[in-house]
């Protein structure tokens, strides 16, 4: 295959416009094509596409548009000026997702490892710059080796530049990361910052020190996909929301999520058409969540049963697992769910899960996108390990993230809402537009069982029989206080609604609250609690 520097010229004054042509077509033949056959073929053994391949997935056929495929970098020294591919390991450009407009960068491994440079992170820059005024979504398909050494501290600058772009861009354009290969050291705050990490088992990585320098520093051996491998970030840090066995499956799932997200934070998320009837009952959540509140029960079911289809994408679906946060639609409409689990930890909150879910009302917040609440929440996790860690300042994420938002906010009670966790979870006090209730509801400070215990304590302890006092006075509790409609009386829930009819209540509910309006006082930004 013929060397990308040793480029046959074609003298434009001896061959005519034919010949200009020609050579044109043979330069972008070779910026095409790659490096070598041979680097193509190692990418493929180690069961990764290339980046172009990547891109046809991702895009809609035929749509990309690629920009400054004929750029080059002008470094000196190290080699590096015998060197010289076109693209310069990084393919931008725009094309269509179901014909709505993305940009796209990718890191092309087979050229300098994907390493970032001068010219590599002016490309990725402007294609940054080409998305915000746009006004449309941006994905990142990252395979790089970090930054390129041989150009020292300019490469770290345009890391720099990258992170003031994916920060200026937070909140208006959709952003997402599809980690595809190995991301080290500073590169990875970049994901990091980003709306939605995807990740590929066994092939893409993201840590700040890699196993060696862990090794040399604390002793600790440990592989790649120990440190930071997909499982791991799904699962154990919560830096990927999603995570997948193939690249084909992953980017098939960037182009759904992408489907629920709007353009940008001027528009509202694409309406489709829906078949499933606004009116349908769904007599089988009367049997699968049971009225006994120490039962436990499967969230997600719910969520199936009451969004269109029965259709939805959980977001951190396997780190935090006692709370579900997902995008579903209604009607047609794409709605954010954040739920409590029972089945994990009775659904309690703590530390990662009112993480997890701040940042999703954030999201949904930034984008416009309602939010629907379904609790069933004891309370938050007791224990020294969680005040230790600061579940105070993390429960307040959670809690600042529903008082800030303005999108529309539908709040369910299916049955116990508990104590401080039950004003978190976007009670009608710090801003539901409106909440309901299942009648088999039980808001209070705290269970039956332990309030009765506090306030009559010294009843029951001067009790012949004081199990028995104990019963008679968690019923008395349980009655005067804690009765379905206790809530309800004193307008603190709109209404107690019929468990079947919850589709239909939510669809007219979210309908009427399309236009809604609402202003935050005037302020350069809030401090919300770290």
């Amino acid at each position: 295959m013929t060397v990308l520097n040793d480029i046959p010229q074609v003298s434009a004054h001896l061959s005519g416009g034919r010949g200009c042509v020609a050579e044109l077509h043979g330069i972008r033949a070779q910026a095409l094509a790659g490096p070598s056959e041979k680097a193509t073929a190692a990418q493929h053994a180690k069961g990764k596409l290339t980046a172009r391949e990547r891109i046809e997935l991702l895009l809609d056929p035929d749509s990309f548009r690629e920009v400054e495929q004929l750029r080059r970098h002008r470094a000196t020294g190290f080699g590096l000026e015998a060197k010289k591919p076109y693209t310069d390991g990084v393919i931008t450009g725009w094309g269509t997702v179901e014909g709505r407009t993305v940009f796209v960068y990718a890191h092309d491994f087979r050229i300098f490892g994907g390493a970032l440079g001068e010219a590599h992170a002016t490309k990725i820059h402007k294609i940054m710059d080409m998305a915000i005024a746009a006004g449309a979504p941006l994905v990142s398909l990252n395979d790089g080796a970090g930054a390129r050494i041989q150009e020292g501290v300019s490469a770290l600058a345009g890391y720099g530049g990258i992170f003031q772009r994916n920060t200026r861009a937070s909140g208006v354009i959709p952003q997402i990361s599809v980690m595809l290969g190995p991301c080290a050291g500073g590169a990875a705050y970049s994901p990091a910052l980003t709306d939605f990490v995807f990740m590929v088992r066994d092939t893409s990585q993201m840590f700040i020190t890699g196993p060696d320098v862990v090794k040399a520093v604390t002793g600790e051996e440990i592989t790649q996909n120990g440190l930071g491998g997909a499982d791991v970030h799904a699962e154990t840090s919560g830096v990927s929301h999603f995570a997948y066995d193939d690249e084909e499956t992953c980017l098939a799932e960037v182009r759904y999520l992408l489907s629920l997200l709007p353009q940008n934070n001027r528009e509202f998320p694409p309406r489709v058409p829906c078949a499933d009837p606004q009116t349908r009952r769904s007599e089988v959540l009367l049997d699968l969540v049971p009225a006994d509140g120490n039962r436990p029960y499967d969230m997600a079911r719910v969520v199936e049963e009451l969004v269109d289809d029965g259709e939805y994408l959980e977001v951190h679906e396997r780190w935090a697992r006692n709370i579900v946060c997902a995008l579903a639609r209604l009607d047609g409409q794409v709605v954010g769910i954040v739920a409590n689990q029972p089945q994990v930890l009775a659904g309690v909150l703590d530390i990662e899960a009112s993480e997890k879910a701040a940042r999703f009302v954030q999201m949904c917040d930034a984008f416009s996108i309602p939010i629907v609440t379904l609790l069933d929440v004891p309370g938050f996790l007791p224990g020294v390990d969680q005040e230790h860690g600061g579940i105070i300042r993390h429960g307040a994420k959670l809690l600042y993230a529903y008082c800030n938002a303005t999108v529309p906010r539908i709040s369910l009670i299916l049955r116990k809402a508990y104590g401080g966790a039950y004003i978190v979870m976007d009670s009608q006090s710090i801003g539901a537009d409106l909440t309901y209730a299942w009648p088999t509801n039980e808001i209070a400070v705290m269970g039956a069982e332990g309030a009765a215990g506090v306030i009559f304590r010294r009843q029951i302890a001067e009790a012949e029989d004081p199990e028995a006092m104990r019963a008679r006075m968690v019923k008395e509790y349980r009655s005067e206080l804690m009765h379905p409609y206790y809530a309800a009386e004193r307008g603190l829930v709109d209404d107690v609604i019929d468990p079947a009819e919850t589709r239909e209540v939510l669809i007219r509910s979210l309908a009427m609250l399309r236009t809604k309006h609402a202003d935050l006082p005037s302020r350069k930004h809030g401090n919300p609690p770290q």
